[in-house]
This record gives structure tokens, C-alpha cells and sequence, in this order.
């Protein structure tokens, strides 16, 4: 199971009393406030940071309720009858690491080169890595049984490793909350968008659009997913956050003028479960593209920050993409 990073509220502009404690200090905060959220908060990632963000108290709104009922039993487990997609390796080269990356990609059943298939890029948590998604959540066997039921587009799946890092592993847990874990995942934005992008494209029989392009991810994955997809919206049209860290950007920072992303993104998909002590980070991007009249979903279920939310999530997050903005809006809760 995966973890998370801390995440501070947005830092105001130094105030003149913390200027006289000195030309450096005021430089430091100075630079601080004007830098990537990212960045600053992956300075700040500690095991007690961690563990005071998943204590922090729960408030519920009005709004923090289900829109989907909870997936069928048997959903994410290997049905007999069903084809099954393949599960590969894909190796690629990164100018953000220096090294050899790798990523697993699912092609769905009846794979061919004579058609071509959308994508989904899906993003692990803190303390994954390109496995999580397959061997914890089970996703390639989501995708199967959804496929096979006529539910969900067949779709290539990039599960990467979202650590950008010459030695990209997973730490060992008493390095998982540190700030070099925390800045692969800032450094990972250059690696999709320049590398592994491409050679996804170059290797698979791929649409290369927005349209056909969605990335989704589950908590340091998630912030991902909002930070890159929100950030990229010519390269994305598509974006779902599964229990969003706090790695995520403020709203403001993410969504600078609402109004121009108002009918940008055929999806915007938020989901949290209501045990989870970071669902505050999903509720203030949730009130904000509310505020500002901004479509998306909104998903708050009865699960903790746990694989059994990200499974569900999935499930219904898949369903709904690639498809046609008439048939998505029925879909709408």
C-alpha cells in the first residue's frame, strides 16, 4: 500500500518585520512563495509531516457524498470466460534521469497494429512504483472485465514509474517521506511529457491527441495527474485524481483563470474516500471548481486512503472516458 507527502498551505509574501531579520531569510521566502508548489512542498516532506497530515481532522460538507454506488463484488478479480489483456514491459530512454527507464503497459485483448487505441497514463503513490497499479490494485483485471462487458473503450494503460530519479526504486520506509523521494515526482512532469510520451507513441499503435489521452493517478499520483493534466491541457483531456496528496498545487495555482478551462476537459474526476485524513486537499479543489462553475465529478466514498477506493475509482473513472461528451454527460452524476 502507498503513502504520502505533506502538503502546506500556500506561503504569503514575506510581511515587513520578517524582512529585517536579513537580506538572505527574506530571499529565501521570497523565492519560496514564487517557486512551484511542487518544489516547495517536496522540501518539506518528513515522516512527521506525513503522519500530522493523515491525523488532521475530518470535516464533511454537503457535497462530500457518493456519486457512484460501490463497484459489483468480483469486479477486480480474473473472470473465467473473459480475454485477458497483456501486461508488457516498455523500456525507454530519459533525458531527465540519464538512465533507462521502464514502464508496464496494458494492451487490452485483441490487441492489433491495423487500429489505433487511446490512452490512459496512470500513476502510482509515494511509495511505488510501475507494479502498484497492477499488483496491489489490480487494474489490468478492472480493465478486462469492463472491456469485456462493453462498459469501458479498449485503451493502451502506461503504468510508469512516477520517480524520475537515476536510482528510481522504491525506498526502503524510513526514506519514503524525504525530500529526494518527493522532488522525482516534480521531475517527473519533463520525463512524461518529453520521453515517455513519445516513445509510447512510437512503439504502439497510439492516437498522439488530447482527445484520446487521459491521465489519472492515485495520492502522490494523484496530485500528479492534477498538476501535470491541469498544467498540460493541450496534452491531456482527461484527468483523474484518486485520493489527491498533498503534493497537489493550490487550486489557484493549478486553474489560474477558470474561465478558460470552463469546457476544456471532457473529464475532471475528484474521488476521496471519507475516512481519509487528506481529503481536505480534493474538497478545496472541489469548492473551487465549483465556485467557479467548472464541470467535473465528484466522488467521496466510504473508504480510507486505500486500495479498495483506487479500485473503485478506477472502475468508474474508465468508464467514463474516451467517450463522447453527449454520452458523458448521461454518465454525469
Amino acid at each position: 500500500m502507498t503513502t504520502n507527502a505533506m502538503r502546506n498551505r500556500p506561503r504569503h509574501e514575506a510581511s515587513p518585520a520578517m524582512k529585517l531579520l536579513g537580506g538572505a531569510l527574506t530571499c529565501f521566502l521570497l523565492l519560496s512563495t514564487a517557486g512551484a508548489s511542487f518544489a516547495r512542498d517536496a522540501e518539506q516532506v518528513t515522516p512527521e509531516r506525513a503522519r500530522a497530515n493523515f491525523a488532521r481532522p475530518i470535516v464533511l460538507g454537503p457535497d462530500d457524498v457518493r456519486a457512484f454506488a460501490n463497484a459489483p463484488s468480483g469486479f477486480r478479480d480474473v473472470r473465467a470466460g473473459v480475454a485477458q489483456g497483456q501486461v508488457v514491459e516498455l523500456a525507454y530512454e530519459s533525458g531527465v534521469t540519464g538512465t533507462r527507464r521502464r514502464a508496464q503497459v496494458y494492451l487490452p485483448a485483441g490487441y492489433s497494429a491495423d487500429r489505433k487505441y487511446p490512452v490512459l497514463y496512470l500513476l502510482h503513490g509515494i511509495g511505488g512504483n510501475q507494479d502498484e497499479w497492477r499488483g496491489y490494485v489490480r487494474a489490468h483485471a478492472i480493465l478486462d472485465n469492463l472491456i469485456a462487458d462493453g462498459k469501458a473503450a479498449p485503451m493502451i494503460v502506461v503504468m510508469p514509474n512516477g520517480r524520475a530519479l537515476p536510482d528510481d526504486r522504491s525506498p526502503p520506509q524510513e526514506r519514503v517521506f524525504t525530500p529526494e523521494n518527493a522532488a522525482g515526482f516534480a521531475r517527473f512532469e519533463r520525463d512524461l511529457l518529453e520521453f515517455l510520451i513519445p516513445a509510447v507513441e512510437a512503439k504502439y499503435s497510439a492516437y498522439a491527441d488530447r482527445e484520446h489521452r487521459a491521465i489519472a493517478g492515485l495520492s502522490m499520483g494523484g496530485g500528479q495527474a492534477l498538476n501535470f493534466g491541469l498544467g498540460h491541457p493541450d496534452a491531456f483531456g482527461w484527468v483523474g485524481a484518486f485520493s489527491a496528496a498533498p503534493n497537489t498545487r493550490p487550486p489557484s495555482e493549478l486553474l489560474p483563470d477558470p474561465g478558460a478551462v470552463r469546457e476544456r476537459f471532457a473529464l475532471l474526476y475528484l474521488s476521496c474516500g471519507n475516512r481519509d485524513g487528506l481529503i481536505n486537499v480534493s474538497q478545496d479543489l472541489h469548492v473551487y471548481l465549483k465556485r467557479h462553475g467548472i464541470p467535473h465529478v465528484w466522488n467521496v466514498d466510504d473508504h480510507g486512503h486505500d486500495g479498495d477506493s483506487w479500485a473503485n475509482n478506477l472502475y468508474h473513472f474508465a468508464q467514463r472516458i474516451f467517450a463522447e461528451r453527449h454520452e458523458l454527460r448521461d454518465h454525469r452524476p
